[in-house]
Parts: C-alpha cells; sequence; structure tokens
C-alpha cells in the first residue's frame, strides 16, 4: 500500500487519473465551455453557402464527432502525435471566412463544400510535417504580425455576425428593410450574455454563450420564430461517414488560402501550449510544439474525409483550466468521449439547428469583437515609434476591411486570385506576413523579436496567449 501512495504522489497532475464521476463532471464542464463555440462555425459556414437544414445537422454531428478524435489526439497522444496536455480541440474561427470565400467562389451548395474539405485535407497534411520545422520560422511572426492577424480576423467576422442579426442574404448583400423583431432577437441575446458576464463569476460565467443562445432561442420559440419539429423527425443514433457529400475536389488558390489558415493557426497553438505549460507548471519544448502542431495537421486532415473542418487547441478551454486548476489529461479524454458520443446523436444536432439566425448573430457578435480586442491587446507590444511597423499594420488592416467592406471588388479578377482578393482574412493577413519580411528583415539587420521564443518565461506567454479566442478564433 506504501508502495502504491509513492507512487501516486510521484504523478505529475498533468498525468493523474482523477475518479470516474470526476472525470465526468469536469469533462462535461470542458464540453459546455466549449460547445456554442465549437457548433457556431458549421452554422455559419452553411448559412453562407445555402445548404439545407438536414445539411446543416450533419455537418454538426461531424464536427463534434471530429472534435472528440481531435482531442483524444492532442491530450492522449499517439507516438509523435499529440503535446498531452490538457488542450481541447475545435474548428478553429480562422477558417470561417476563407472556407465561405472558397464554398462562394465556387457556387455554393454541396460543390462548395467538397472544395473545401479538399483544401482542409491538404492543409491538414501540410500542417503534419511542418510541424519539426515551424518552431524555426516562428521568429517571422512577431507581434506587428500576429497582432494584425488577430485583429483583421475580428473585424472580418463582424460582418457576418451582423448578417445573421438581420436575418440577411448574406455579407455581399445589404438587408433592407430590416426587420426590428430580429434586431431585438440579436441584441437581447447580446444583453442576456452580457449580463452573465457581469453578474456570474466561475462555472456560470463561462458558459455565458451557451446560456444566451439557449435564452435566446426560448423567447423566439415562446413567440413563434423557432420551430423544433423536426427534431422529433431526425434518427436517435447515428455515425460520421467519410466523404458522406461525396470525394472532395482539390484546386490551388483554395488550398493555398486554408494552408495560410492553418500557418496562422500554429501560431495560435504555439501560445496555448506555452500558456498550458505555465498553468500546470511543465516546461515546454520544442518537441512539444512540434506535436501539438502534428496533432492539428493530423485533425485537420482527419475533418476533411469526416465532412468536418480545420482543427486547433481552444483557449476558451485554457482558460478554464487556470479557473478550475484540474490539471488532469484524462478530463480532456472524458470530455473527447463525451463529443464523440453527442456527434453520434442527431436529435442533439437538430436542436442546434433550429437556433434563429438573429440570436446566433448576437452570439456570434460578442465572440468576434473579442477576436478584435485580443489583436489590439497584441498590438500594444509592438514599438510603433518604428515608421515600419506602423505601415505594416495600417497597410494590412486597410487591405483586410477593402475586402471585407467591399467583397465584389474580386469578381473580375482572375478565377485563381477571387479567394486572396475577396477574403478581407486572406489578403490582409498575407499582407502583414510579407510587409514585415519587406519592412523588418529586408531592409533592416536587426529584426524584431518574435512574440513567442522558447527562451522567453512560461508566465509571460501565459499572459499573452492565454486570452486567445478562436476564435477562435
Amino acid at each position: 500500500m506504501n508502495t502504491v501512495r509513492t507512487t501516486s504522489k510521484a504523478v505529475h497532475p498533468v498525468d493523474e487519473i482523477l475518479p470516474i464521476w470526476q472525470l465526468g463532471v469536469y469533462g462535461f464542464q470542458h464540453v459546455l465551455t466549449f460547445y456554442a463555440a465549437a457548433v457556431i462555425v458549421p452554422i455559419l459556414v452553411a448559412g453562407a453557402l445555402g445548404l439545407s437544414h438536414d445539411t446543416l445537422e450533419h455537418l454538426i454531428e461531424a464536427d463534434l464527432f471530429t472534435c472528440g478524435i481531435a482531442s483524444l489526439l492532442q491530450a492522449v497522444g499517439i507516438g509523435n502525435i499529440g503535446v498531452r496536455l490538457p488542450l481541447l480541440q475545435g474548428v478553429t474561427f480562422l477558417a470561417v471566412m476563407p472556407m465561405i470565400a472558397i464554398g462562394t467562389a465556387a457556387g455554393g451548395g454541396i460543390v462548395g463544400l467538397q472544395q473545401i474539405f479538399g483544401s482542409v485535407i491538404v492543409a491538414g497534411v501540410f500542417s503534419y510535417f511542418l510541424a519539426p520545422h515551424f518552431s524555426k520560422l516562428i521568429r517571422f511572426f512577431p507581434p506587428v504580425v500576429t497582432g494584425s492577424v488577430i485583429l483583421i480576423i475580428g473585424l472580418a467576422l463582424l460582418p457576418v455576425a451582423a448578417n445573421d442579426i438581420v436575418a440577411g442574404r448574406g455579407t455581399t448583400t445589404m438587408q433592407d428593410p430590416v426587420q426590428l423583431r430580429n434586431v431585438a432577437y440579436g441584441l437581447g441575446t447580446l444583453f442576456c450574455i452580457l449580463g452573465i458576464q457581469k453578474f456570474f463569476r466561475g462555472f456560470i460565467g463561462t458558459i455565458a454563450i451557451l446560456l444566451g443562445l439557449v435564452c435566446g432561442t426560448l423567447v423566439a420559440w415562446m413567440l413563434g420564430d423557432a420551430q423544433f419539429q423536426d427534431v422529433s423527425a431526425a434518427p436517435l443514433l447515428t455515425i460520421a461517414r467519410p466523404f458522406y457529400f461525396g470525394l472532395p475536389s482539390f484546386h490551388i488558390v483554395p488550398i493555398f488560402s486554408m494552408i495560410i489558415v492553418m500557418i496562422i493557426s500554429m501560431l495560435e497553438t504555439t501560445g496555448d501550449v506555452f500558456a498550458t505549460g505555465a498553468i500546470v507548471k511543465k516546461s515546454i519544448s520544442e518537441k512539444d510544439i512540434a506535436c501539438a502542431i502534428r496533432a492539428d495537421g493530423v485533425a485537420t486532415a482527419i475533418g476533411g474525409i469526416l465532412n468536418s473542418f480545420p482543427y486547433t487547441c481552444f483557449a476558451e478551454n485554457v482558460g478554464l483550466v487556470r479557473l478550475t486548476q484540474i490539471k488532469s489529461r484524462w478530463v480532456v479524454a472524458a470530455a473527447a468521449v463525451i463529443m464523440i458520443v453527442l456527434g453520434c446523436i442527431p436529435k442533439l444536432a437538430a436542436i442546434m439547428a433550429c437556433v434563429p439566425l438573429p440570436v446566433l448573430g448576437g452570439a456570434a457578435l460578442s465572440m468576434f469583437a473579442t477576436v478584435a480586442v485580443v489583436g489590439i491587446q497584441t498590438l500594444t507590444k509592438v514599438d510603433f515609434d518604428n515608421q515600419n511597423n506602423m505601415i505594416i499594420v495600417g497597410t494590412s488592416v486597410g487591405l483586410g476591411m477593402l475586402a471585407t467592406a467591399q467583397p465584389h471588388i474580386a469578381d473580375n479578377f482572375p478565377h485563381w486570385a477571387q479567394i486572396v482578393f475577396g477574403s478581407g482574412i486572406t489578403l490582409g493577413s498575407m499582407s502583414a506576413m510579407v510587409l514585415h519580411l519587406i519592412f523588418n528583415h529586408f531592409m533592416t539587420e536587426k529584426p524584431q523579436k518574435s512574440a513567442i521564443n522558447t527562451h522567453e518565461t512560461s508566465a509571460t506567454v501565459e499572459a499573452e496567449f492565454v486570452s486567445y479566442p478562436h476564435t477562435d478564433h
């Protein structure tokens, strides 16, 4: 007995296996924290591509199922895949606008999905093989680049939320007239979320988005604007099938666009890994970063095969680990199993598909605006006395907003260029990366110090990255 106790004390808290009931309770808490942000991506993509209600239900099921697989890869690990920390995986917000651009350029519908899935698979494979080399490239992504990119992402996503609030016909069309009822649902949901965040702390505060969606949907249902009759028609159980919508198609420009998304996602994953390492008091090496990015890559490729999207670490759940101080990675493994089970229950996906667009838009507005704020926080670390940095940020944000405010600007470009110039996120991100190389590397002997450096203290990196939404996004 004494030997057992000694061995138990030697186990790091990250590797501690808690009693089954605790794994279940803490794991379910992770799922609740993550759930609203997880399902919002397929809902937004489905709405933009004009997909049917049944198609949306399947995308939500596939998303949850693959989230579970991805989280097991990251928390439990297989060989050199997975960092084996309490990191929960989800679809990244970074990919929303590029995927919408890819899908709409292909004509929307199932054909658009096939192009999205093809680019997701290739981008996942790319990430897997780039993983061991990525740490050597981090110096090219200092705060002036990452801050610009995150700010552009937040600003470019806001029109998506605004379109949902007014129940619009897409971000390329001005909704006129706007129904006051829809605006009331959107703003009512937003105010509900703000009230919960103001007056509640701890667990309730962490699920403010989910509670806001529930409250908004219940009000819409009582007023006759949310219907649930399709829930009873949904089957009881199902399982995600590879290539459910047909074989994916592969095209150079969509693939390039998704690879850019994955490169940016690697930066967020790196920050989340360092942040989690600081929380659980475990040192992080370059090998750990490579293992984490490999898991993202494999999960993303699996996502494309199982009709889902790119995967990355969810910073919301990193914050939950810090809040609760429950450090065991097996809690995330339990959450992963729960998500796999939920992904096999179509009735749950059918309920989420019934959330009215204005309600969804109110919640999305809250999340996407937070992304922009994180970008601003990151930019506070930039030396703006250096004129080069002013040029990089100003030009990149300007180009990103050009494509966001005037989405038809790309209509007369060659087809290969439409996805780049049709997405504010892609255009702005490429601008930030290229201009940084031109102004801070090719035109100066001393490149700016990277925001992510393996020699920095874990506490510093935690302060910089733990608040990244996923955006998570």
